[in-house]
């Protein structure tokens, strides 16, 4: 009875091994929080370009698209710098966090992960870039669409790392879902779905994993 005991631990002992080695367990939650602080300092930043915009401010209809142009621009130039920042962050803290445990940074697993997270959003961002042509109202939807091609994104790729990550992933779904009802509220949900979820969603995993290493 004993040794069938412990031939079903081994057994169970395996299996998690195997489970284990199939996923990605290096992403850091701290990683998690300063992308959300990234964020949030990009909200403010966007904000403040919003404002210092001067929407009713009389001029020729060329000068006004040359201007809102250069708008545009500053928000692509801050969402780039949120991105780039959030990636070389996730980059660094994962890189250590692999170290520690005497894994490797790029296997086959991470490039799974990597895959099934870029076909979503290399999708969600072709299709922002068509809200964006197309003007108009359309352009409104682009801080929905960022929400939930992001949380599809992190639903695709959760069977390859922390499976709490699809929890993120329909978090931020629900949020965009729920920015498309709100359209003048873009900025505002952008910052709560980036910002505010990233860094709770962080802070969460942290205590939850990377504390104990």
């Amino acid at each position: 009875m004993e040794n069938e005991k412990q031939q079903l631990e081994a057994l169970h002992d395996i299996r998690k091994m195997m489970k284990e080695s199939s996923k990605f367990l290096s992403l850091s939650g701290l990683s998690g929080v300063i992308a959300g602080v990234y964020a949030l300092i990009g909200a403010w930043l966007a904000h403040k370009a919003i404002m210092d915009f001067n929407f009713g401010y009389p001029r020729g209809e060329e000068a006004f698209m040359v201007e809102y142009q250069a708008l545009i621009m500053r928000f692509f130039l801050i969402c780039f710098c949120v991105l780039s920042l959030s990636i070389i962050t996730a980059l660094i803290f994962s890189a250590n966090k692999a170290k520690k445990s005497g894994e490797k940074l790029f296997d086959h697993t991470s490039k799974k992960l990597v895959w099934n997270m870029m076909v979503p959003l290399g999708a969600g961002g072709i299709f922002c870039l068509a809200l964006l042509y197309n003007g108009g109202h359309c352009a409104l939807f682009i801080s929905p669409a960022m929400l939930i091609f992001y949380g599809l994104a992190l639903v695709s790729s959760s069977k390859f790392t922390l499976h709490d990550i699809k929890y993120l992933g329909y978090l931020e779904i629900a949020l965009g879902i729920s920015a498309s009802f709100f359209l003048g509220k873009g900025l505002l949900f952008w910052a709560l779905g980036f910002g505010v979820l990233h860094i709770i969603y962080g802070t969460i995993m942290w205590f939850k994993y990377d504390r104990k290493t």
